[in-house]
């Protein structure tokens, strides 16, 4: 366990490096205003706890799902008793980037099923349209 911790940790020792280089080699390509505000943002990232990253990726999640909803048009019901919402794991130091990214990407893998199952019910409508004529 520990020597995949020390990997996780090395992972993102690594992005964390290749985002400070990419930042500094576009920082000067930006206007004075702009280059306040990245330093500004960048120290303040720095600052960041894991509690903090959790409570920013559940409310990004959440606002994604009612904003998926809205898009459905679907009527809010009440969840059955005995049943809860869904929680997000917490995310600690050495999962935090990792988490999020496996978040992602069970996200997006769901976006592309939805897609997926709208299209299917999209030519199953033309099939039955063309069969009308």
């Amino acid at each position: 366990m520990s020597y995949g911790l020390n990997i996780e940790m090395h992972k993102q020792a690594e992005i964390v490096k290749r985002l400070n280089g990419i930042c500094a080699q576009v920082l000067p390509y930006l206007s004075q205003e702009h280059q306040q505000q990245v330093l500004a943002a960048i120290e303040r990232a720095k600052q960041v706890t894991p509690p903090e990253m959790n409570s920013i990726i559940r409310q990004q999640l959440q606002a994604h799902q009612l904003s998926q909803l809205q898009g459905l048009a679907l009527p809010m019901t009440p969840l059955p008793l005995g049943l809860s919402q869904p929680t997000l794991p917490a995310v600690t130091t050495s999962s935090g980037l990792f988490s999020l990214s496996s978040l992602l990407a069970s996200q997006a893998q769901l976006a592309k099923e939805e897609k997926a199952s709208r299209d299917g019910v999209d030519s199953h409508r033309e099939e039955d349209g063309d069969k009308s004529d």
